[in-house]
């Protein structure tokens, strides 16, 4: 079960967030964005700063590498990327 909100987007600005990714992409906004959207200060905030430390922070890895990664093991698990 889903919440409405999550689904659809708790406001205004996520409702026209969600169809401006639709009518960009042609597919509908992917589940992460969307509860990224619904709680923004409770999980949307935190996950996008842990994201981008891991994916831009200092490593060993080139940023390519660390996209290239993600990318399959998205495939892997049959997500889109």
């Amino acid at each position: 079960m889903r919440l409405s909100k999550v689904e659809t987007g708790a406001g205004l600005g996520s409702k026209a967030f969600f169809a401006l990714v639709r009518l960009l992409s042609g597919h509908r906004a992917p589940d992460i964005l969307r509860v990224m959207k619904y709680r923004p200060a409770l999980f949307g905030g935190p996950f996008s700063a842990l994201t981008q430390r891991v994916m831009r922070g200092e490593s060993d890895w080139s940023v390519g590498e660390r996209e290239l990664f993600a990318a399959f093991v998205s495939h892997l698990n049959h997500c889109p990327f």
